[in-house]
């Protein structure tokens, strides 16, 4: 009789459980995986079973995720909202022991993580269902929407729509601020943040060529926005507006007018006047109907913006809901140490782990993150899961 089945009939001693429920079981992953879903539902160690499987090793997570004879139970908890990882997204979706209901379902109401995949998936792109369903969330962006429908931005009424929207939107947020506008009348536009991010960027771009790919990503965002400062202060200004970049377009504008771009405006204006010596503008740029996820989860991890972007990013609930910007938010040394040790006990066990190591945090988020990870793994669990 397999284990699985013992432990449904309560056969099992306790002390066993829990080390099934650390994953210490010498059983191949696929069993193993069955008997932590079953515990994570069903029994008193299914918290210490949820935190081993978001901590399961990758590779063996997506081969079983990819395997349409993998136990249903498994490939369930996987998909549903709450315990998926966008690592495993691509191999469920093509996955044909996932329904395409499922696919539906995930299409019309999934956040960005699982649009992005679905649109990249082969098996979505052929289902006439999962397209109609992908048209309709909200989530999808103008350009995906555009891609997917294989047809001209501007013929789809849908975004002339939105356009409406974000204007009535902007006119409500002018009014409510309308006595901190005016208070930052007659102020010209600079940018702020940490000078030394300038000084040492390309200290910083030397310093990581030998890193990996994903530690260079993060630090991305922080160094091209680093960079305009220097940029704004590069005069005279051309007299053809046609030549103007959109850096020295905004340092023309009136903090009434850059207001109105922060909320209304492109990504690229949002990303200059997030670092707006205007506080009023910076928020204005949070509370834009056009800003992205991965917008907020970039302005997270830069190191250069004033503490009081990251602190209203962190109580702002429509952020906070998005486990990257979390994570950002910790790794970020520019973080207030509050909104940080908050933070840090929403991380998973992979995040933890790597936190421990993160010089560029104070100490005591190091110290928190490894008393964590010891609590959430226990002293046993150093070693790569297999």
């Amino acid at each position: 009789m397999k284990i699985i089945d013992q432990i449904k009939r309560n056969a099992i001693p306790v002390e066993l459980l829990r080390s099934a429920a650390k994953g210490a079981l010498p059983l191949p992953a696929v069993e193993m995986l069955e008997i932590l879903v079953y515990l994570a539902t069903q029994s008193a160690f299914a918290e210490q079973a949820k935190i081993t499987l978001a901590g399961w090793d990758l590779l063996s997570a997506v081969e079983v995720a990819a395997d349409p004879g993998a136990p249903p139970d498994v490939l369930g908890y996987f998909w549903l909202e709450t315990n998926r990882r966008p690592a495993l997204l691509p191999a469920l979706i093509e996955n044909p022991a996932i329904s395409e209901m499922l696919l539906v379902e995930a299409a019309a109401g999934g956040r960005r993580e699982i649009v992005a995949a679905l649109l990249s998936s082969p098996r979505a792109r052929s289902s006439p269902m999962v397209v109609q369903a992908l048209s309709t969330n909200p989530e999808l962006t103008p350009e995906q929407l555009s891609e997917l429908q294989g047809e001209p931005l501007t013929s789809s009424p849908k975004y002339a729509d939105h356009d409406t929207e974000a204007e009535a939107a902007y006119h409500i947020w002018h009014d409510a601020h309308a006595t901190e506008i005016a208070a930052a009348e007659g102020k010209p536009f600079e940018l702020i943040g940490d000078d030394e991010d300038e000084t040492q960027a390309g200290e910083q771009t030397d310093q990581r060529a030998g890193e990996p790919d994903s530690a260079r990503v993060e630090s991305s965002t922080t160094l091209a926005v680093a960079g305009l400062g220097a940029v704004a202060k590069r005069k005279p200004l051309p007299a053809d507006e046609k030549k103007l970049s959109v850096l020295q377009k905004i340092a023309h504008m009136d903090p009434a007018e850059r207001v109105k771009a922060a909320f209304n405006g492109s990504h690229e204006e949002r990303t200059i006047l997030i670092r707006d010596g205007a506080s009023v503008v910076r928020s204005a740029v949070l509370a834009s109907p056009k800003l992205t996820e991965p917008e907020v989860e970039l302005f997270a991890a830069a190191k250069n913006l004033t503490e009081s972007v990251l602190r209203e990013i962190a109580r702002t609930r429509r952020f906070i809901k998005n486990y990257h910007v979390v994570r950002n938010l910790v790794n970020n040394p520019k973080c207030p140490l509050d909104i940080s040790l908050t933070l840090v006990k929403n991380l998973l066990v992979y995040d933890l782990k790597s936190l421990r190591f993160n010089k560029g945090v104070p100490d005591t988020i190091r110290q928190v993150a490894g008393q964590l990870y010891r609590e959430k793994t226990g002293p046993a669990r150093e070693a790569k899961r297999r």
